[in-house]
């Protein structure tokens, strides 16, 4: 890979390395960075807040002032030498890790890294952008894959009506810090990716992010198809055919490049099954490598390096293929790895019928050894969605963990956050392990809090007034109307905010139940409260664009002004505007439909408090000294009079607790009670829900662990993954034939000797556990303990008797012996879900 042609003048000598602060995805997020390129010109930075498109922007005559301005000298050279120091630093993975030489290919659909970079929708993209910096800052040997889309997720105005209008602008790469990926001969490489009667021209970019790079693949190459050109064209666009083009690009086009970029992969982890398709290639490629007669051995052998987290928490949420359009275009595939097309169908499929949709969220699982959720109650959630997969195994047995979401904090923070947590906790607190943090926050004073919260609010507010005279000035709106956009909200007010998509289980109008209670609350004289409230509604979502409707005409209200604003346009530069300026940051989905949630810790960060649904990353966080919650965590439907009930709590809450301990102050004007959460939210959250954390977290128990299987699968040319292949083969032979006799349950103080006749047909005893097993009852948990295999059975082949004995107060009747296949080098039961019962 060769250093990209820049397009601006030649830079001197004085600003050398400008260009590389400005092409670094990681670094705008620096503190300091902002400061730089708001100084080279302030109304670009306001309105686009896009390095590298200022830096194209400058003329000859004012990249000679800049290097001859002392003021910008000092701050660039400052940012020169701190990016030099990063690079230079002793990583925690190289400490922790030394060994480890492959690389982790991470792929996902979206990657919010900037708003400079309009390649993501919500959530899933953000956790991807924060993920690679946190990658970046640990030294985790990450790639980044994505799809480089020619316009991005739609931009929002809201006319006079209080109506959503939408409109897609042009992803010029030119003015976007991405670089063609080229050779060491400067051709710019390419990717072909077979489809039915053509092959589909993928153009590979590049985008730095600290020490990662991610490289996102483009269809708009001139010797594609029309239609072929749009396959990239819009993120999430186009019909179901489109969807399933932009995966196998994803998917199959991003591991052929990785191949001929020759990145080693040991590890490749799938953000959502979206990339899911990038399971079949990699198998595909590692059986033409290894010249392997079978495709399942590839697979068994690749399989042990796949990781797939999945953030839906619905069932409705995996996208489905119908059989014709998946055969349409894996026919050929199917033919290259010499299988039946119906077996490649059955691994996105239950039962294997000719009418199931191919399933990609299944392939995903299937194709993994590891499967995680984003947040604990996600994790028990994403047991029920895949418990079909598992039939008759107990749902808290389903082979999916969790590893809770975390935020980049450097990226959400403001200076002012910066500056306190670095005069408390020290410098590069968040490029190490962040466990320490937490005592030392709790140092902090009350004057120290209160005057951060302070300016973070301050400037929250002074943001929102000049969104609200450039949305007054569209509208055409009376000067009067205008002068008073200078004045909108109060800095001493206590500032709550409800930003999410508008979609109906994020309940967005749950705070408008009661709307009279609702405008008694923000218009108390003695102590009132201001809300800030954003959000999008998918262009096709009519009830999504109703609650938008519902929030303009209440924010018209006359008695409301200068109390609630709807601000438009929700994206990445107003969420850090919200989440590092609001007081206390509301979230109510319908439980158990946040898989995690994020807004809430950037809040946290800030010095902000959360009142929040007992759900995503809530549910494990909350405390009644960090914040407060809604709901009695459980789940209740789509129940009107729960819905009620929740907003009821939500106004009860506002009205007792929260805004009494906002204004209830000492004669000093400290809000003991407000402060007190404030330092305990901080200290305790701030250090776990970081993407510090999680990415570590991902290291040790998966990356790691899965490393080390794939290597052992791999070794002597893949011998123990035909050795497993062998084993899987007679465990489904054989599996209908194995049986149980007599079972003997005896009590003896205390104590009950269990005994169960098991035949085990052809297959191994070495090749199975027999346990016994009882349901969690009560205030008891599950009992599930390995049965000994004792001696054989007269006249029997591969008979035995296993016996076990447990000491409990339990009844015999709670117990039942199983079977289940076992191998020491399997997933399981991911790669074996049989099991038998006897009863």
């Amino acid at each position: 890979m060769i250093s990209p042609r820049y397009l601006f003048p030649e830079i001197p000598e004085e600003l050398k390395g400008l260009e590389d602060l400005a092409s670094d995805m990681l670094w705008h997020t620096v503190s300091g960075s902002r400061r730089l390129w708001r100084k080279i010109d302030p109304l670009l930075w306001e309105s686009t807040s896009n390095p590298w498109f200022i830096l194209e922007r400058l003329s000859k005559e004012k990249i000679k002032a800049l290097s001859q301005d002392p003021e910008f000298q000092g701050l660039f050279k400052c940012q020169l030498e701190e990016r030099k120091r990063y690079f230079e630093q002793k990583t925690w993975f190289e400490e922790n890790f030394p060994y480890f030489k492959g690389h982790i290919a991470y792929f996902s659909m979206e990657f919010g890294l900037g708003e400079e970079l309009p390649i993501y929708s919500g959530g899933l993209g953000i956790l991807a952008g924060d993920y690679l910096k946190a990658a970046s800052d640990l030294g985790l040997p990450v790639v980044g894959i994505g799809l480089l889309y020619q316009q991005g997720y739609f931009r929002q105005l809201i006319d006079s009506k209080g109506e959503q209008v939408e409109f897609y602008p042009y992803n010029d790469p030119a003015l976007l810090p991405v670089f063609p990926l080229r050779d060491d001969s400067g051709e710019w490489i390419s990717i072909e990716v077979p489809l039915p009667g053509r092959n589909l021209i993928l153009r590979p970019w590049y985008v730095t992010v600290g020490r990662v790079f991610l490289y996102l693949l483009d269809s708009n190459d001139p010797a594609n198809m029309p239609s072929d050109r749009a396959i990239t064209g819009t993120l999430y666009g186009g019909d179901n055919e489109m969807r399933l083009l932009q995966e196998i690009v994803l998917g199959r086009g991003g591991w052929k490049l990785l191949s001929k970029l020759g990145i080693e992969c040991s590890i490749c982890h799938l953000n959502e099954g979206h990339a899911a398709f990038a399971i079949l290639e990699r198998a595909k490629d590692y059986m033409q490598q290894m010249a392997l007669p079978s495709f399942w051995t590839a697979l068994w052998a690749t399989r042990s390096g796949n990781i797939f987290t999945t953030h839906t928490p619905v069932e409705a949420g995996f996208d489905r293929f119908a059989p014709s359009l998946f055969l349409k275009y894996f026919f050929d595939f199917c033919q290259d790895v010499k299988i039946a097309p119906e077996e490649l169908l059955a691994l996105g499929q239950l039962d294997r019928s000719k009418e199931e949709p191919f399933n990609m969220a299944y392939l995903a699982l299937r194709g993994s050894a590891a499967t995680n959720g984003v947040s604990k109650l996600h994790e028990k959630v994403s047991q029920t969605i895949f418990r079909g997969l598992f039939p008759r195994w107990p749902t808290w047995q389903i082979p999916i963990g969790s590893v809770t979401n975390g935020v980049h904090v450097a990226t959400w923070h403001s200076q002012e956050t910066d500056e306190l947590w670095a005069s408390i906790c020290g410098k590069d607190l968040w490029r190490q392990p962040t466990e320490k943090l937490e005592e030392k926050f709790r140092s902090a004073t009350d004057c120290a809090l209160l005057e951060w919260r302070k300016k973070n609010r301050l400037n929250l507010i002074l943001a929102l007034r000049k969104r609200s005279r450039c949305h007054c000035a569209m509208m055409g709106k009376h000067p009067d109307i205008m002068s008073q956009c200078s004045c909108l909200f109060d800095p001493n007010v206590l500032t709550i905010g409800f930003a999410r998509r508008f979609a109906s289980y994020k309940r967005p109008t749950l705070l408008l139940h009661d709307k009279e209670r609702l405008v008694k609350i923000l218009t108390d004289p003695h102590k009132p409260v201001q809300l800030v409230v954003a959000g999008k509604a998918h262009p096709q979502d009519q009830v999504g664009k109703a609650m938008i409707r519902e929030w303009t005409a209440f924010v018209a209200r006359k008695e409301l002004h200068n109390r609630v604003v709807f601000v438009e346009d929700y994206d990445m530069r107003l969420a850090l505007d919200l989440v590092q300026g609001i007081d206390l940051w509301i979230n109510n989905p319908r439980r158990p439909w946040e898989a995690s949630g994020t807004s809430g810790m950037k809040v946290v960060v800030n010095g902000g408090l959360n009142l929040s649904e007992l759900d995503g990353w809530w549910a494990e966080a909350y405390s009644a000294e960090l914040g407060w919650a809604i709901g009695d965590g459980k789940e209740h439907g789509e129940d009107p009079a729960w819905d009620a009930f929740e907003a009821d709590q939500l106004y009860s809450l506002l009205e007792n607790e929260i805004i009494p301990a906002f204004y209830d102050r000492d004669e000093r004007g400290i809000p003991q009670k407000w402060v007190n959460k404030i330092r305990e939210s901080a200290a305790r959250l701030t250090p776990f829900f970081s993407a510090n954390r999680m990415v570590r977290e991902y290291a040790n128990a998966y990356y790691i662990p899965l490393c080390y299987a794939a290597e052992k699968r791999r070794a002597k040319s893949g011998e123990l993954a035909r050795e497993l292949e062998r084993w899987k083969k007679t465990i489904v032979t054989h599996w209908n034939s194995i049986h149980f006799g007599n079972f003997h349950a005896v009590q003896d103080q205390g104590q009950i000797h269990f005994s169960i006749q098991v035949y085990l047909d052809e297959i191994p005893p070495d090749w199975v556990v027999v346990e016994l097993y009882a349901d969690a009852k009560e205030q008891t948990a599950p009992f599930c303990n390995i049965m000994e295999k004792g001696e054989a059975l007269v006249g029997a082949l591969n008979g035995f008797i296993y016996r076990l004995t447990v000491n409990t107060q339990r009844p015999p009747e709670d117990f039942t012996p199983r079977i289940r296949p076992y191998h020491p080098d399997a997933f399981l039961p991911t790669e074996a879900p049989e099991i038998l019962w006897y009863k």
